[in-house]
C-alpha cells in the first residue's frame, strides 16, 4: 500500500477514532489503527470490540491495501508533521514508513488480517435528527449517568422515543447514578413515517464520542441515528460510529421524579453557582455537604468541616412560607445549575428529607438531586 494525504485531513481522522482506542494491553491489534487505501480515500477504522469509529478521507492512492499501526503513535508523528502531505508506504513484516518532508519515520505494525472486522449494520430503523438539538440532548443529561457504576446499567444512557404531546412524536435521554436524574427530550421535526417507539440504552463511551463528533463536524450535514436489534449506529457525513447497546432493565425514572413539591424558590443561576463554590471550599471533600435553610427572601448555604472551618453566604432569593432546612451534595447541584440556560433557576421542594426538582419550562428539561443529612 501507498498513498500521499493532507497532514490535516490525516490529523482529524487520526483524532476521530482516538476515543476508542484500546488502551489496555489485553489485545495488542485493538490498540492499532486499521487503514485502507481505495478508490482515491482511506478509511480509518478503531474498535474496543464495544463501539467503532470509522472515518473516510480523500487522499491520492499510489497502491491500495490495508495495514495497520498504533494509534498512538501515529498521532503522535503526524501532530508534529507541518501542513502538507504525508507519504505512508506499507513494507514486508508489517512495516510502515511514514514521511513529510525531510522528515523519515518506519514503524512496525501488525498483521491487517487480525484486525477485527468493522460490523455490518442491521439497523431496522432510521431517525435524522437536528445536530445542535442532539448536541443538547447529551450536554443536559451526560453529567448525570453513573461513572464506573457497579450497577452496570447506570452507566449508560436511557434514549426513548416516543409519542409526546399531540401525538407528535420526541426523542428523550435520561440519565442517572443513583444520587441526581437528568431527562432532555426535543421535538423530532423530520418526517419519521412508521418508526415505532423505541427504548435503548447506549453505552457511555458512545455517547461522549458522538458528542464529541457534533462538536467537531459543523460543516458535516445532519446526522442520523439508526436502531437495530443489539446495536446504535450514528452517522454523519464520513463518520460513522457503532455500538453495541446495554442489555439489562433501565430503572424506572418517572418513579423517581417528585410529584407535588410545593415549596418554590426562585434565584440568580449566577449568584447560586457562585455561592455554592465558595461554600463548598470548606465542605467535607467526601460529601460536599452543603446546608441549605430557606427563609422568607433569601437563602443561607453553609458548610462545616472540623478540621478545616466553616462556610456560610446568603442568596437572595423569591421564596415565601414556612423556611425549612436540608442539605445537598455541592457538586450535584452545580453540574445541573451549568445545563441550565436561563438566567434564573427555581428549585422545587417537599420538605426536607425530599427531593429536590429543577425544570426549565418550555425546554423540555428536567433533574432531580437527592438530598443529604449535613
Amino acid at each position: 500500500m501507498k498513498i500521499k494525504i493532507e497532514r490535516k485531513e490525516l490529523l482529524t481522522g487520526i483524532q476521530r477514532v482516538q476515543g476508542v482506542v484500546e488502551k489496555r494491553n489485553t489485545m495488542p491489534i485493538l490498540s492499532h489503527i486499521l487503514m485502507e487505501a481505495q478508490r482515491e480515500k482511506i478509511s480509518l477504522f478503531a474498535t474496543d470490540l464495544e463501539i467503532g469509529i470509522q472515518g473516510t478521507y480523500p487522499a491520492e492512492i499510489l497502491e491500495p491495501g490495508r495495514l495497520t499501526f498504533s494509534a498512538r503513535k501515529l498521532f503522535e508523528i503526524v501532530r508534529e508533521f507541518p501542513e502538507g502531505k504525508v507519504e505512508i508506504t506499507g513494507e514486508a513484516k508489517n512495516w510502515v514508513v511514514i514521511q513529510s518532508g525531510k522528515s523519515h519515520f518506519r514503524i512496525v505494525g501488525l498483521p491487517p488480517e487480525e484486525f477485527p472486522t468493522p460490523p455490518t449494520s442491521d439497523a431496522e430503523s432510521k431517525l435524522p435528527i437536528d445536530a445542535a438539538a442532539l448536541s443538547d440532548l447529551i450536554r443536559r443529561t451526560l453529567y448525570a449517568s453513573g461513572e464506573n457504576d457497579a450497577r452496570y446499567i447506570l452507566n449508560g444512557i436511557l434514549v426513548q422515543f416516543q409519542e409526546g404531546s399531540g401525538k407528535k412524536k420526541v426523542i428523550r435521554f435520561v440519565a442517572t447514578d443513583g444520587h441526581r436524574l437528568s431527562l432532555a427530550e426535543a421535538p423530532v421535526t423530520t418526517d419519521t413515517g412508521n418508526l415505532p417507539e423505541q427504548n435503548i440504552i447506549v453505552p457511555k463511551k458512545a455517547i461522549l464520542e458522538i458528542k464529541k463528533a457534533l462538536d467537531e463536524g459543523e460543516d458535516e450535514g445532519a446526522p442520523e441515528l439508526a436502531i437495530g436489534k443489539n446495536q446504535l449506529v450514528f452517522r454523519r457525513g464520513a463518520f460513522i460510529l457503532t455500538s453495541r447497546l446495554m442489555e439489562g432493565n433501565y430503572p424506572n425514572y418517572r418513579q423517581v421524579i417528585p410529584t407535588g413539591n410545593d415549596k418554590k424558590v426562585s434565584v440568580s443561576r449566577a449568584a447560586l453557582e457562585g455561592a455554592l463554590r465558595r461554600v463548598s471550599l470548606l465542605a467535607r471533600e467526601k460529601t460536599n455537604a452543603v446546608k441549605f435553610q430557606l427563609e422568607n427572601g433569601r437563602m443561607l448555604l453553609s458548610s462545616n468541616n472540623p478540621e478545616m472551618g466553616e462556610a456560610n453566604e446568603e442568596v437572595a432569593a423569591s421564596f415565601a412560607g414556612e423556611g425549612f432546612s436540608t442539605g445537598f451534595n455541592a457538586r450535584y447541584l452545580l453540574d445541573t445549575l451549568s445545563v441550565l440556560e436561563g438566567e434564573e433557576a427555581t428549585l422545587e421542594f417537599k420538605d426536607a428529607l425530599s427531593p429536590c426538582l429543577i425544570k426549565e419550562e418550555g425546554k423540555g428539561f428536567l433533574a432531580v438531586v437527592m438530598p443529604m443529612r449535613v
